[in-house]
């Protein structure tokens, strides 16, 4: 083996893990909505759980993903630690699908449609197929599928470039010799631990042991402890994601190092006392790809069905390793920027907070207006602390955001994501607004002020007007509903002309003497905060019409239902008649 068989191996390496990552990354983006719907429905029943983790690695093509996305998961309090050790069993099943993907790269035969099976005859119409994907499809799922052809096919001659640059190692007695020593089960154990943990997966540990395998130096003996070991090594991934989280977060990490540890115990010991006892010929005869696929989803299999009765057995152990209530324990984050290793995931999580800055925006604002009827000390407090909130949200949720856009997203995330980008600011906005109204409500109780009657009757027809507008964009954002998003708009010009009415006849009320100066300031700061709560209103139902047409020119739709569309005009009328103020002399 000369000095360009390392660089051929070094170079199919490279070849290899940057197949796996971009295979994985166009997988990720394909299932998209699918992966976000799959995970609403984890439950505390340990095979659905299993299922999920199995169904989703194989999808994605990557353990480690799922891992770190479970930490993100369990430290943002979505999901528990009970549920995340089903779905990591799983993820361990799972991943054995690469190896037996892999597997096709040790086909041997004269059949031309068995030999078309072989990596070197497909791989590069998977190549070639894909470029045209990416550069002339206009469909973002299409690209996506080119991407993933793309990714394959350097995947596949990665792993043929390893297999010709390790080959001539056959006729080395040195390297036979070395894989004796591997036999060693303690040794091959560490080995397989130590270089999984290098190159943090374990698909590329195991595709890299069966590039080696092709030379026929790698015996059964030899690949059985290494395989135990990749699983332990995959760990390190967990433990890395586990810095600086939550407590029950890094249980995660406890729970994926124990069932490897534990499992990797059993199987060695049954193996060793087997390998004596027995002494099967099988362990001395070189192993092939399709035998390392076989031990690798057998141990991962077997260890799976011994300790998934034992799940609540593994979350007491976690829970003893790291007990509940210990100083300097870390408090649940709004949005966990492990999410970001599957951005589906993590827009899922950014568009369930943001229906809950939709509902608190809402609730805040009924209290505020409440207060001018009812005051209580305690219900001006509840809006401050929630406006509060309503900041951190905005603040976070933003940073989040912009993160998530630097990310490859599929175009419908893309969409979803400036959709959220353009509304959190608005609800922000709103609980400043019922800040305002509390204070002027604050004002009012306490230098023992009151708004005329014709004042009073007159609010009360408009703060209608905002509670259904509220109603109404609540319903458009959280549900989606564009029914509900068309009937804001011509409810918020409504609103509009209600605020000018009702300063037109506030003036005539100055005028007249009916009211004073310092009411009328009071009252003008009133009118102003709700015509803004029903300007943002607008802008939030305008959003959700603008990601249903895949476009965010606020501006053109507004122009345009404004100056010819009847069914706005009609809504307009409606609205007009049903909030009519009170005639003058009422």
């Amino acid at each position: 083996m000369d000095i360009f068989s390392v660089i051929t191996l070094m170079g199919g390496l490279a070849f290899f893990l940057y197949g796996m990552t971009v295979l994985s990354g166009g997988l990720e983006r394909m299932a998209g909505g699918r992966l976000e719907r799959s995970l609403k429905k984890m439950t505390s029943n340990r095979f659905k759980c299993l299922a999920l983790g199995a169904g989703i690695t194989a999808a994605i093509q990557s353990s480690s993903a799922v891992t770190v996305m479970l930490v993100g998961l369990v430290n943002s309090g979505i999901m528990s630690i009970g549920q995340s050790i089903g779905v990591i069993m799983g993820s361990n099943i799972g991943t054995t699908m690469t190896a037996w993907i892999l597997t096709l790269v040790g086909i041997e035969s004269g059949n031309v449609f068995i030999s078309l099976l072989k990596p070197e005859n497909f791989s590069l119409v998977f190549a070639f197929l894909g470029v045209i994907l990416i550069m002339a499809s206009k469909s973002e799922k299409k690209r996506d599928v080119g991407v993933i052809l793309v990714g394959f096919a350097v995947l596949m001659y990665g792993m043929k470039l390893m297999s010709a640059a390790v080959k001539p190692l056959a006729e080395e007695p040195a390297f036979t010799k070395l894989f004796t020593a591997f036999e060693n089960p303690l040794l091959g154990v560490l080995v397989g631990l130590a270089v999984t943990a290098v190159i943090q997966s374990s698909s590329a540990s195991v595709g890299i042991l069966q590039a080696l395998a092709l030379t026929g130096a790698v015996s059964y003996g030899a690949a059985i402890p290494i395989i135990m070991g990749q699983n332990i090594g995959t760990c390190i991934t967990a433990v890395i994601s586990g810095i600086g989280v939550s407590r029950n977060a890094r249980k995660v990490a406890v729970v994926h190092v124990s069932f490897n540890l534990i499992g990797t115990a059993v199987c060695l010991t049954a193996y060793c006392i087997a390998k004596a006892l027995l002494k099967p010929a099988l362990i001395s005869q070189p192993i092939d790809a399709v035998g390392i696929a076989v031990i690798h989803s057998s141990f991962n299999i077997i260890t799976t069905a011994l300790l998934l009765p034992f799940t609540g057995a593994l979350e007491k152990l976690a829970n003893r390793i790291l007990p509940d209530g210990e100083a300097g324990d870390a408090e649940h984050t709004l949005l966990d920027k492990r999410l970001l290793v599957t951005p589906s995931v993590a827009i899922s999580e950014c568009d369930e907070l943001t229906v809950r800055m939709c509902t608190l925006a809402e609730e805040t604002l009924l209290t505020a207006i409440s207060l001018f009827d009812n005051y209580k000390e305690s219900l001006r407090e509840a809006v401050q602390k929630n406006e509060n909130r309503l900041d951190r949200y905005e603040d976070e949720l933003g940073t989040y955001l912009v993160q998530l856009s630097a990310e490859k997203l599929s175009l419908e995330d893309s969409l979803r994501v400036s959709k959220m980008l353009h509304v959190i600011g608005d609800f922000e906005r709103l609980g400043d607004h019922a800040v305002n109204l509390c204070e002027a409500a604050d004002e009012l109780y306490s230098k023992g002020l009151r708004f005329s009657e014709a004042a009073r009757r007159e609010l009360a027809v408009l703060t209608s007007a905002i509670r259904e507008i509220l109603a109404v964009t609540g319903l458009a954002y959280r549900n989606g509903e564009l029914a509900h998003a068309e009937r804001t708009e011509p409810l918020e010009q409504t609103i509009d002309g209600l605020v000018e009415e009702i300063k037109s006849r506030h003036i005539n009320r100055l005028q007249k003497g009916e009211c004073s100066i310092e009411l009328g300031f009071i009252l003008a700061d009133v009118l102003g905060d709700l015509e803004r709560v029903s300007d943002h209103c607008s802008n939030i139902a305008v959003a959700v019409i603008e990601l249903s047409r895949s476009s965010f020119d606020t501006h053109s739709y507004l122009s345009g239902i404004r100056s010819d569309d009847l069914t706005f005009k009609a809504r307009y009328d409606e609205f007009c008649g049903k909030y009519r103020l009170p005639e003058n002399n009422a």
